[in-house]
């Protein structure tokens, strides 16, 4: 079996894709920028209010991600397209499918590799406080769940363009509106409030991150996730055609 995967073209599309990111810079200034946000809001809790907790990182975090993964998943497709060695790989016998399902694998792994080193917070925490690891534990599965729909959004958003600037920015518009969104219901009528009540990622993040696991908010990322994955796979074989 292991065999086997090793010659999938997927896993081998993953394994090249996630060799770029360890030799690539802008995934360590990506990542560096991240954890040094992440441990400013981590110890200004700490200093500041004198609590040894998570809950302001985890306030944020939809936040810092809606920046942060589209920032990572921007070169995905769009650098080979402009430099061309998309058309290289597609004449290979490899699907649609298999490269979209390579790329996005290694940029979700990349995704969990940033987000990984913050899991040492919870050391200080467990030291000088009594943290609830129910929210803990909830807000770094929502956190897994949110990097997934994140990077199915990121791995859209640089297949439609050569340019890495605008599949950064196309992909950010599109997660901070998701992010967003439940913040500007007071203004939207009662009639449509539900409905963008659940298509805000926020708050099924933040459900989960409260600790409760609802099968609607489980749904909500895995159906976010498969739709623009779909959506990619789609567009790579409207253009290989």
């Amino acid at each position: 079996m292991t065999q086997n995967k090793s010659k999938n073209p997927a896993f081998v599309i993953m394994k090249r894709e996630l060799s770029a990111y360890f030799t690539s810079p802008i995934a360590y200034i990506v990542t560096g920028l991240y954890l040094i946000i992440t441990g400013i809001l981590f110890f200004s809790t700490f200093y500041i209010y004198n609590r040894a907790e998570l809950r302001l990182l985890f306030t944020y975090l939809p936040l810092l991600l809606s920046f942060f993964v589209p920032a990572l998943t921007m070169r995905v497709f769009a650098e080979e397209k402009r430099v061309g060695s998309i058309e290289t790989l597609m004449t290979l016998p490899v699907t649609e499918v298999q490269v979209v399902t390579g790329k996005y694998l290694a940029s979700f792994i990349s995704t969990l590799i940033m987000i990984a080193p913050t899991l040492l917070y919870i050391i200080p925490a467990e030291v000088f406080g009594s943290p609830d690891y129910g929210p803990i534990v909830g807000g770094y599965l929502g956190a897994i769940f949110l990097c997934a729909s994140y990077t199915a959004i990121g791995i859209f958003a640089t297949s439609i363009t050569k340019n890495q600037i605008i599949a950064f920015f196309t992909g950010f518009i599109i997660c901070i509106a998701l992010t967003m969104i439940d913040s500007f219901m007071i203004f939207l009528p009662a009639q449509i409030v539900s409905f963008f009540s659940y298509i805000s990622a926020n708050s099924h993040f933040n459900s989960i991150a409260r600790g409760i696991i609802d099968t609607r908010d489980l749904i909500y990322f895995i159906s976010l996730t498969a739709l623009f994955f779909t959506i990619t796979v789609k567009i790579e074989q409207t253009s290989k055609n």
